[in-house]
């Protein structure tokens, strides 16, 4: 399998679907379960030669090309960079751990759930695998159709109103990611993304084109105020359904933004980007702010979330070395952490039946290795030093205040945010008063230790050890950065200089270059 021959891509996208059938030939839900804990883990065996990932390098690698529809020019193209290659193994391995966070908490239907788990995957893999723009959109389709089952089917009571919420909202996006996808076609000539990448296009055309894509990726984020359909959705999904939203669906509109708008629109994003860094700075303030005022668990956990991702749109649109590794460094530990967490709920829903603060309270005498992991994730959130959460965060901050100090400022009460619901929420549950029916409770079981432990080692290696992640990352920012300055200071069309990373003064929006709108 280590052969560089080997069809290491294709393998893990379509390994989980084929297990999908498989599943059909069990009747007894233990057997499910354990068949699908096997495939997970096979899964994250598939992705080791993605260890051989060189260094140094900003090209596409373990490229798979194979003609789809020669006649329209679709191709089934695949291939993994610094940019996408720590997502394909977020999504891998957060797989075996939604399987056992769901062990005993789902009792019903449990093949269909499991059907959709490894479905979801596969079509999460598939998005940050893709290089060919309608073989993408196949794939961003198809995992809302699994994640909108879990929400509507093993949700909570409200489970209709957050599935349609969610359906409705992030399809609204799709159609509008449609219409950009076509226009790529017919302006630039192919649907192959690294040839798009190459191609230059008015400043009209990059215009219209990145206010679609944008709405889209905006969505998928959330970004304010598009973000109403997010808390609605943690909170009557079910424990695994919540860690695939945090951990790898919001990733897919900050992946867009760094995969599509700033490669393929760079006059359009350097025109857009005050608007976006002030929507970032507004989601950093507004998540953290709604957040301490919460006592669901889950409602804090995906405000923040809104916060959160807030940096990683603000790294992105600085176009600043900096400012993207943090993006990128986020987008990782984001998904870490805040998956750990929403574990973390569904571990103490089993037991109380309630995910309010209030009644959770005083946890620290009855359930201590559980508030030690809770401590340790609510200190990564907002990102305290020496965790995975501080390097993101300080990167971005670096970029913002290099670019300009009153981005850097404006971020600080975000910051300071963060610190106070979680320390809130932390100290309640360590420390609040405790209720008499606290006592028969047991602490974590090793089942829950399986789950929670991969996470915190994570949390601990990336915040004092980032150096391999940086390694790997670092030859696809810089390019990504270089090119992006390249087509925004040099072209011969309508933008004729960019003055600072978000100012861009515009001599004529209506004049064209080569291309043809």
């Amino acid at each position: 399998m280590l052969d560089s021959g080997f069809p290491v891509l294709t393998a893990i996208i379509f390994f989980p679907l084929l297990a999908c059938v498989c599943l059909f030939f069990f009747e007894r839900p233990q057997w499910v379960r354990v068949f699908t804990l096997i495939v997970s883990l096979v899964e994250v065996y598939l992705t080791l030669p993605l260890l051989k990932f060189a260094f140094g390098t900003a090209s596409f690698q373990f490229v798979e090309r194979v003609p789809w529809l020669p006649a329209w020019g679709l191709e089934y193209h695949l291939g993994v960079d610094g940019i996408s290659v720590l997502m394909v193994w977020l999504t891998v391995g957060v797989l075996p751990l939604c399987v056992l966070c769901s062990w005993s908490y789902i009792e019903t239907r449990v093949k269909e759930f499991h059907f959709c788990l490894l479905f979801m995957v596969a079509a999460c893999v598939g998005v940050f695998c893709s290089l060919d723009f309608v073989l993408f959109y196949v794939f961003w389709e198809a995992m809302l159709v699994p994640m909108y089952l879990l929400i509507a089917i093993w949700g909570g009571p409200d489970r209709r109103y957050a599935s349609i919420k969610f359906i409705l909202y992030t399809l609204a996006g799709s159609t509008v990611l449609l219409v950009a996808l076509i226009a790529f076609r017919i302006v630039g000539g192919t649907f192959s993304i690294p040839e798009l990448m190459t191609k230059s296009f008015s400043f009209r055309f990059q215009f219209w084109a990145f206010l679609a894509m944008s709405l889209a990726f905006a969505i998928k984020v959330p970004m304010f105020p598009f973000h109403t359909w997010l808390p609605a959705a943690h909170v009557e999904a079910p424990t695994a359904g919540s860690v695939l939203l945090a951990s790898i669906l919001l990733k897919m509109g900050t992946y867009g933004f760094l995969r599509f708008c700033l490669p393929l629109t760079p006059l359009a994003s350097a025109y857009f980007a005050p608007m976006m860094i002030a929507v970032s700075l507004a989601s950093i303030l507004y998540g953290g702010a709604v957040a301490l005022g919460q006592d669901d668990m889950k409602k804090i956990i995906a405000y923040s979330s809104v916060g959160h991702m807030g940096f990683v749109t603000l790294g992105t649109f600085l176009f600043s070395q900096r400012g993207v590794e943090g993006a990128l460094f986020q987008m990782l530990n984001h998904g870490i952490t805040t998956g750990a967490l929403f574990m973390m709920v569904g571990t103490m829903y089993e037991r109380s039946h309630s995910r309010m603060v209030s009644r959770n309270l005083g946890l620290g005498k009855y359930m201590p290795a559980y508030v030690g992991y809770f401590g340790l994730f609510a200190f990564s959130s907002f990102a305290f030093p020496g965790t995975n959460s501080f390097v993101g965060e300080l990167l971005v901050l670096i970029g913002a205040f290099q670019s300009n100090p009153w981005i850097g400022a404006a971020v600080i009460p975000g910051v300071l945010l963060a610190a106070t619901y979680m320390l809130r929420l932390a100290q309640k549950l360590t420390w609040g008063e405790p209720s008499s029916y606290k006592k028969g409770w047991k602490d974590l079981n090793g089942r829950e230790w399986a789950y929670l432990l991969p996470c915190a080692l994570f949390v601990v290696y990336i915040g004092l050890a980032p150096g391999v992640f940086f390694k790997t990352i670092d030859a696809s920012v810089q390019h990504l950065v270089s090119e992006f300055r390249a087509k925004t200071t040099i072209y011969p069309g309508p933008v004729q200089r960019v003055r600072a990373p978000f100012t861009v003064t515009v001599a004529n929006m209506n004049t064209h270059d080569q291309s043809k709108d």
